[in-house]
């Protein structure tokens, strides 16, 4: 992909020099839907920032004015419809660069691929990617109660997780672009 600039960051594919930045967030996931991404070490690392190179749909988010990865988007297109999903490391929150980044993917999937419809799916427990779905402007139209499982209790049962899914129309974002 061609990078996406904005005010302090930069969207670009991944490289094989990201591996430790990735390392510093997926050795330990916060969010169980990025347990089956966690990384033993650092082989691992360079392994998955080079697998997620060669994938456009895979972007690494970067701070411009160091280079340092710190976290990352994903844009999975479905025909008109494109699905989203963002992983950044916690040592950066609080700080807007999520709402930043989403904001620059979603233009670009709207304006330049011409999608439709993004959705995404937040467990409802997650309430940062909740509140980022909101600032977005997207809309909860469901829960899917008890959809899917990331762990297992003590006896080895899965733990069903209740599942939000939140979206936006192109329509309603270039509405609220134009404000």
């Amino acid at each position: 992909m061609q990078p996406i600039e904005t005010e302090r960051l930069i969207l670009r594919n991944f490289r094989e020099s990201d591996a430790e930045a990735l390392y510093a967030y997926l050795r330990s996931p916060v969010s169980n839907c990025f347990l089956s991404l966690k990384l033993s070490d650092m082989d691992a690392a360079l392994a998955e920032a080079g697998k997620r190179g060669q994938d456009n749909e895979q972007i690494a988010v970067c701070l411009k004015d160091t280079g340092t990865l710190i976290g990352d988007l994903f844009a999975h297109v479905e025909e008109d419809t494109v699905s989203v999903g963002w992983n950044f490391n916690p040592a950066f929150s609080g700080k807007g660069y999520a709402t930043e980044a989403a904001r620059a993917l979603f233009a670009h999937v709207f304006d330049t691929v011409g999608a439709r419809r993004v959705y995404a799916y937040v467990e409802d427990h997650n309430l940062p990617s909740q509140r980022l779905c909101e600032r977005l402007g997207m809309r909860q139209e469901g829960v899917f109660v008890e959809y899917i499982s990331f762990t297992n209790d003590p006896a080895g049962n899965p733990v069903y997780e209740n599942t939000m899914q939140y979206a936006l129309l192109r329509r309603e974002w270039m509405i609220r672009s134009s404000h």
